[in-house]
């Protein structure tokens, strides 16, 4: 009898799917729960073709990479209370 994919969480199914490669009924679950390209952000690039940086880009990233990780740390409070 298959698990219930609905009910699992991403990490359960992603290590359900690694598990069971064979089982494209989990592996469309799996894809189905990404973010589609149209909400996807992309960033600029951080360097110009000749390497150079492009010092504001990176500045981006940066805030972006904070960001998130202000996003996970307050999700994961939010998990232990």
């Amino acid at each position: 009898m298959k698990p219930n994919f609905a009910q699992m969480s991403t990490k359960e199914l992603r290590a359900y799917v690694l598990a069971h490669r064979e089982d494209l009924e989990a592996l469309d679950m799996l894809v189905s729960r990404h973010t589609p390209d149209s909400e996807a952000i992309i960033y600029p690039s951080m360097f110009t073709e000749d390497g150079t940086p492009i010092e504001e880009n990176i500045r981006i990233a940066e805030e972006a990479i904070r960001h998130r990780i202000e996003q996970a740390n307050q999700r994961k409070q939010d998990s232990q209370s």
